[in-house]
């Protein structure tokens, strides 16, 4: 593959490992819904239930933890080299506001209506997208707060919020919506015919995306590659230390975990961390380790195999829908055809199925996509594809 097939973020070698990355989670994403969509007759809590869930699938829920966390720091740290390629905090408080709002109205449109296929719709899932909209909508204010301010905030939020899980409101209370976009997953009636799930209650999401922002410069023209990784190393090795150390502690920020029967259990338990919202040890895992991805991705930017995923990096909203809407009319498709088996849904017999599916759709999809980046990268006068 030549330079030509990639957009011009991807041959910058500071931009190069922050696509390979969102491509690289881009990926685990679509082994995560691939799941959803063919093996859902395993369905899985939040978090695990260990005495039900196999190996293989709690490897694969595992690695799709990356993928928000991730995704929406990482919104973070382009937002500010969007502000350092046209200079001024003005500009970027203008397109994060912008593409926040962009994002809301997506997540209520076009992304619910590919999860469910029902207009009008009866439910609405208020997902990733509407988490990193609204994420954009309060970085667009917070980024005006000096840099060690925006960082203490950012841990403040990921450090304290679990303080908060014994507060819940009634849906008499005049603090239960607000509480349920927040912190306290749940139910918003709207009216008879409509209810509103906040799937990804905000919080924990605006401290995550406040440290991307913060983590900006160390990706700066004024950094060196040597700044960089080592910030990268020492911070993931941080925030990995603090997940271990806190774990065995076993007191707070995760419901705790046990022995089991054998070490695989015990493993098992130990990672087994909560997502909705995302707990503090969630984010110090799943940061921890993305910081370190980042960096060994930076580190491998010579090698071939890092442009294809630079490319899915490249269009990830543009593939987020596709995949969506091509994992719904498969699904569709081979219902009309098999009919339903597996209980109430059609699926798979074995993982192993879902892994080759995954990979099978990333090379049918990796041409559309490739295809978009360069769009994007060709038409900068089309100002709407910035936002995809």
């Amino acid at each position: 593959m030549n330079s030509t097939h990639l957009p011009p973020a991807t041959l910058n070698t500071r931009l190069l490992s922050i696509d390979a990355l969102r491509g690289l989670i881009i990926l685990l994403m679509l082994l995560d819904h691939v799941r959803e969509t063919f093996f859902l007759h395993l369905q899985v809590a939040d978090p695990m239930d260990l005495g039900t869930v196999e190996p293989a699938l709690f490897i694969s829920r595992s690695l799709a933890h990356l993928c928000a966390p991730m995704f929406i720091f990482l919104s973070g740290l382009s937002a500010f080299l969007y502000g350092e390629k046209h200079q001024g905090k003005a500009a970027v408080a203008s397109f994060l506001f912008k593409r926040g709002l962009f994002l809301v109205v997506l997540e209520f449109t076009l992304v619910n209506f590919a999860w469910t296929f029902q207009f009008p719709p009866g439910v609405i899932y208020l997902q990733v997208i509407w988490a990193i909209g609204l994420s954009m909508l309060a970085l667009s204010a917070l980024i005006w707060l000096p840099r060690m301010a925006l960082v203490i905030l950012g841990l403040v939020i990921i450090g304290g919020h679990n303080l908060l899980d014994s507060l819940h409101f009634g849906p008499e209370s005049t603090l239960h919506i607000p509480w349920a976009i927040l912190h306290d997953r749940g139910w918003i009636d709207i009216s008879e015919n409509l209810r509103l799930r906040t799937s990804y209650p905000l919080l924990p999401w605006i401290g995550v995306i406040a440290l991307g922002y913060a983590a900006g410069p160390w990706f700066g023209r004024a950094s060196t590659v040597t700044q960089r990784q080592s910030y990268l190393l020492i911070s993931g090795l941080a925030a990995l230390a603090g997940f271990i150390a806190l774990r065995l502690l076993n007191s707070y920020g995760e419901k705790p975990w046990r022995l089991g029967d054998n070490s695989l259990q015990t493993l098992m338990s130990f990672f087994n961390i909560t997502k909705y919202p995302p707990s503090l040890l969630f984010l110090a895992l799943t940061m921890g380790l993305g910081l370190l991805l980042l960096r060994a991705l930076e580190r491998c930017q010579t090698q071939a195999w890092i442009r294809p995923l630079s490319a899915f990096g490249g269009a990830p909203m543009f593939f987020y829908l596709l995949h969506l809407y091509v994992l719904k009319l498969l699904y569709l498709a081979a219902v009309s055809i098999w009919g339903l088996n597996q209980g109430l849904f059609f699926g798979f017999d074995n993982f192993a199925s879902v892994w080759l599916c995954t990979s099978l759709l990333a090379l049918v999809l990796f041409p559309a996509v490739r295809w978009f980046a360069e769009l994007k990268a060709r038409r900068r006068d089309i100002t709407w594809l910035k936002y995809l």
